[in-house]
């Protein structure tokens, strides 16, 4: 795929200040503040619980947050909410409806066109020239069931991209991948950046932020840290990050980390 790159501007892609949620009357978020330079790549990082997930919703205009605000290119994300787009977790999707890659990637454009009116020629156009960015044209009229865990998480790709976003916010885009798949899914991602769309994504796969994130942000409810790879991936940081019981996991060449609970059985679920 062939990108111009385009000059950035000097207003973030995204702002957070000092934002307060959670649920119940229990925080997930606590003063939370950074930004997002136009045109970067973000990895964040933390623990299950941590409230990744909240971020993203509270980013997204999907949950209300208790004090704080989010800024997209300068303004309320309300108003700029069509400048996002947004790749949900892949186990939040039903993979046994049965509708083809294409009409997938079409949903893409509901905020557009609308739930109950016929998409267009330019809807459809959209919805071609994205799956053409995630190398998935031809697999066009599949049945989405039918597909690999690599190539259905490039459909949520390409859906998150048809209304050719500015800002594009990726929940656990990585999970479950091998590492060549990863790095697939890692160009596609930078060939988006130089063509001057930010990239907000959470992950637990530190070599993924290593070699793909321009900054990374640790998280567990507050910022732990935010800067470049190389300067917040050190023990130190990562330790505070996911507490004491610190767990790397090595599988496919990548290193994964957790929060180890001496009692469980397993990974924790997803954080809220």
């Amino acid at each position: 795929m062939t990108t111009t790159p385009q000059p950035k501007s000097s207003t973030p892609a995204l702002e957070v200040r000092g934002l307060w949620a959670g649920y119940n009357h229990t925080p997930a978020l606590k003063d939370v503040s950074f930004q997002v330079p136009e045109g970067e790549i973000v990895g964040i990082i933390g623990p299950n619980g941590a409230g990744k997930s909240t971020l993203f919703k509270a980013i997204l205009d999907l949950m209300k947050p208790w004090r704080g605000e989010t800024l997209i290119f300068g303004q309320s994300n309300r108003s700029q909410r069509a400048k996002i787009g947004y790749m949900p977790q892949i186990e939040l999707v039903d993979w046994n409806f049965p509708v083809s890659v294409k009409e997938v990637v079409l949903m893409g454009r509901y905020g557009h066109i609308g739930l109950f009116r016929r998409p267009s020629k330019e809807d459809r156009a959209a919805a071609h020239e994205a799956l053409e960015q995630v190398g998935m044209a031809h697999l066009g009229d599949r049945l989405i069931g039918e597909l690999s865990g690599g190539q259905r998480r490039r459909v949520l790709l390409a859906r998150a991209l048809t209304n050719r976003p500015k800002l594009l916010l990726l929940d656990e885009p990585m999970a479950g991948l091998d590492a060549t798949v990863q790095h697939q899914i890692i160009s596609i991602l930078r060939a988006l950046r130089d063509s001057g769309t930010t990239v907000v994504l959470s992950t637990h796969d530190l070599s993924c932020v290593s070699a793909a994130c321009d900054l990374t942000l640790c998280l567990n409810c507050q910022v732990v840290a935010y800067g470049p790879p190389r300067d917040v991936l050190v023990e130190k940081v990562l330790g505070e990050t996911f507490g004491t019981h610190l767990l790397m996991v090595h599988l496919d060449g990548q290193a994964y980390a957790y929060q180890h609970h001496r009692h469980s059985n397993g990974p924790p679920n997803e954080d809220k």
